[in-house]
């Protein structure tokens, strides 16, 4: 029969004798002669050989099937076999090599040669499958009719049909495919209606035909279940020198792997639910391999001792890239007939695993550790190290990714440490070349924080983070397995903190450090506060310095600060409004604070920040080196006059002494603020001498007694210094604050003083005492004797 193409226009017709006509039936017997009005009739018309067998009341044409009648024109052939037969008989189709290769419904082969083969049990007709050339599908068996069609492009040089039908007993089930596999390869089958279902309570068996010293593997990849009423959908496995044939799985189970040698897989439906039946279809991989090298090699993975971790064992690209089916597989294998893709091992229990797989490169290790922290009492005493287990770096296996996962309650946060490698934060400026790095992620139940991408080597030494904490270390070739040796990342639970984040920070005198925000380039979340403290070495200045002029945002509701602070007595505090430019670069003489806190900002704007800090020696002005030498040589000076006035004034008496009383008020009254210096900024309080010729007499009482100086003691100040970050106005209460150049005024000098002088002379044979005229007085300045002794002889 020449038809029109489905879906073409008439654009060419079938001329027989003088008549005109779209399509032409030929009927076994007829002799008909026809053209074609077009000269590419291929375009537009399909021809259809179709040849019925009965093989029911009569026999069979048993024997290789012919493309007949020969000399067709050169149109879309298609060739159906239609052949009858009793279900108490089997019918056999042989394909001759290259075999068969099944395909999804849809998918076309490469030479556009394809078979259908339909099963015809009574009225009913069960579609097996769909073929191409070139397979392992040497043989189809069915119970009952067969319907088969061959599809030939126009152009196919193709003149044998390529197989040939056979009678063989009933086989008891709807049909048996079978699978030559001589050599490493890989291949695809779908139960018979796929996609649809497989027929009710019917049986069918796939037999796999494999050289003994091959190790076969199943795999379901897609499948579905009915809703069954009796009876149970599974499938069943006979394995030649298995002591438990068959072998029952359910669909869902991990089918049986390294297998050796041949086996046959039998898919069993059931009865179903009339009212709602629901579909069993399967579609699976069968995957066939020479034994490996170290097939008999078993690694132990030890994680008894680990609790809340789980090891995955996969292939590269897992979870979002799915392997083609066609590529070299790697199994990982718990025992000798569990194998699969990918194999996940828990924490409390011990593994011998081995590999199916040429190259091991080709697989990946991701762990998950959980650490979390119900009573901080118990768990802030305890300090966690972040460390790959050797159970995990022992594996022939590239570690992809090590995941912690740290989970802190309310009031309760996470501190992060690497106290002698440190940490680098990847920034543009300032790239990690190392072979791992840490990706550190805060999850608050508001938003979620990425405070950034480390990796070890680097000047920071802290990171404070409030709630849950997601850490991932991820790898970078094969140099980890060495330097694993030295990592010493640690974390412990420690009580709130103010900001989302806080770092600290330990420049390394050598190099620039570059901080930049969190939710790089994206910007912060809106309201978070995040701080960097600073530690600037002794004999050394911190250059600090923002690499743009502003912060390049506008509020929507409340304000965006930078503050600056230097960790010191009476440091002044620089802080910066979102409409401000930034500070200029400046130089730290101690550890200092830096402080970013966020508002809301307005739409498409965001508030990304960076900063570098750099370290140098302090430089010590020349100006002030010449005046220490100066005031070095006053003061050797006055030390040589005193020393010869001192021989000059020698005498045979008793030397004379200056008792320092400190409760003796030494000051004029109504004098306060006499003294522009205080007494601890000038000499008034200083004698170098005592002369005869003054004359104290009335101002000293006789004693017994020898004179004993009465001693002050200097505490220095002790108070504490604050170590907390700079506070910024609180969101709700902030005005525009500007920097300010005007110091704070230190309070007025007063001129009192705790430290007084009493004088006593001494005569021979004889002791005087020393009067107490002390009168309290807070002042800070003194006046000496004599103008006491003046005003005494005014009142005599």
């Amino acid at each position: 029969m020449i038809k029109l193409r489905p879906g073409v226009l008439v654009g060419c017709q079938i001329r027989v004798k003088n008549f005109f006509r779209s399509e032409l039936k030929i009927k076994p017997g007829d002799n008909v002669t026809f053209t074609f009005t077009c000269s590419t009739p291929e375009k537009y018309f399909i021809m259809e050989i179709q040849k019925n067998i009965d093989c029911v009341s009569g026999p069979c044409p048993f024997g290789d099937v012919h493309l007949y009648p020969p000399g067709l024109p050169r149109l879309n052939r298609t060739f159906i076999w239609d052949v009858k037969a009793s279900t108490k008989a089997g019918l056999e189709l042989k394909f001759s090599t290259p075999w068969l290769r099944q395909i999804e419904p849809g998918e076309t082969c490469p030479d556009f040669v394809s078979y259908n083969i339909n099963s015809c049990i009574d009225k009913a007709t069960v579609s097996i499958g769909t073929f191409c050339r070139n397979g392992s599908v040497s043989r189809v068996k069915l119970l009952g009719g067969v319907i088969m069609a061959l599809h030939l492009p126009w152009n196919s040089p193709l003149t044998a049909s390529g197989f040939n039908i056979a009678n063989r007993a009933s086989i008891k089930r709807l049909c048996i495919i079978e699978s030559i596999l001589k050599e490493e390869s890989s291949i695809t089958l779908m139960s018979p209606n796929y996609p649809l279902g497989f027929p009710e309570d019917e049986l069918m068996t796939w037999q796999f035909v494999i050289p003994s010293s091959m190790r076969a593997s199943v795999f379901f990849h897609n499948y579905s279940l009915s809703n069954c009423e009796r009876k149970e959908e599974r499938v069943e496995y006979y394995i030649p020198g298995s002591l438990s044939n068959p072998e029952v799985f359910k669909l869902s189970d991990s089918q049986p792997a390294n297998i050796p040698g041949s086996f046959n897989l039998s898919l069993q439906g059931c009865d179903q639910d009339a009212q709602n039946p629901g579909i069993l279809r399967l579609l699976f991989q069968v995957v066939v391999q020479h034994p490996q090298v170290d097939e008999n090699v078993t690694h132990l993975v030890d994680l008894s001792k680990e609790s809340n971790m789980t090891v995955t064992i996969h292939f590269e690209g897992w979870p979002s890239r799915i392997p083609v089916m066609s590529e070299p597989i790697c199994l990982i294998c718990k025992d000798p007939r569990t194998c699969d893709r990918v194999l996940t091992l828990v924490s409390g229990a011990v593994y011998k695993i081995s590999f199916l797989c040429k190259d091991l490169s080709r697989l990946r290790i991701t762990a998950e550790k959980g650490i979390s922290c119900v009573d901080l009492r118990w768990c802030q005493r305890k300090i966690y190290s972040l460390l790959v287990p050797k159970a995990i770096t022992q594996l022939p296996i590239q570690l992809h990714k090590f995941i912690w996962k740290l989970l802190a309650p309310d009031l309760i946060n996470i501190e992060i440490t690497s106290p002698s490698l440190k940490l680098q934060q990847h920034v543009p400026e300032q790239r990690c070349n190392t072979s791992y790095s840490y990706s550190i992620v805060g999850a608050t139940p508001e938003t979620e924080l990425n405070v950034g991408v480390f990796c070890p080597g680097g000047s920071v030494e802290k990171i404070q983070m409030r709630n849950n904490v997601t850490i991932s270390l991820k790898t970078f070739g094969k140099g980890f397995l060495n330097e694993s040796k030295h990592q010493d990342l640690k974390m412990s639970f420690v009580p709130h903190i103010k900001d989302e984040c806080s770092f600290t920070v330990s420049p390394d005198p050598k190099a620039k450090v570059y901080l930049q925000t969190p939710n790089w380039p994206y910007g912060l979340p809106p309201y978070v506060s995040i701080s960097w403290y600073v530690v600037v070495p002794n004999k050394q200045v911190a250059r600090l310095g923002f690499s743009k002029d502003r912060m390049g945002i506008a509020c929507e509701t409340g304000r965006a600060y930078v503050n600056i602070k230097e960790e010191t007595a009476g440091a002044e505090e620089t802080v910066r409004r979102e409409d401000e430019p930034l500070p200029e670069p400046r130089n730290m003489y101690h550890d200092f604070w830096v402080n970013v806190s966020n508002c809301k900002p307005v739409d498409k704007t965001q508030l990304t920040l960076q900063f570098r800090v750099t370290l140098a020696d302090k430089q010590i002005d020349l100006g002030v080196i010449l005046a220490v030498v100066a005031g070095a040589g006053v003061l050797a000076a006055i030390g040589l006059t005193v020393c010869c006035v001192k021989k000059k004034k020698k005498k045979s008496q008793n030397p004379m002494v200056g008792v320092y009383n400190a409760n003796v008020n030494t000051q004029v009254p109504g004098k306060q603020g006499l003294f522009t210096k205080g007494r601890k900024n000038n000499e008034s309080h200083v004698y170098a001498v005592i002369d005869d010729a003054m004359v104290y007499g009335h101002l000293l009482k006789e004693s017994n007694g020898s004179v004993s100086p009465e001693v002050d003691v200097y505490r220095p100040f002790d108070g504490p210094i604050g170590s907390l970050p700079p506070s910024p106005p609180p969101l709700s209460f902030r005005k525009d604050i500007k920097h300010s150049s005007n110091t704070e005024e230190p309070p007025p000098l007063t001129d009192t003083d705790h430290d007084a002088y009493t004088f006593a002379h001494q005569k021979s044979g004889q002791s005087e005492d020393i009067g107490d005229t002390s009168e309290k007085n807070n002042g800070d300045t003194s006046t000496s004797l004599l103008e006491n002794k003046e005003q005494d002889g005014l009142v005599e």
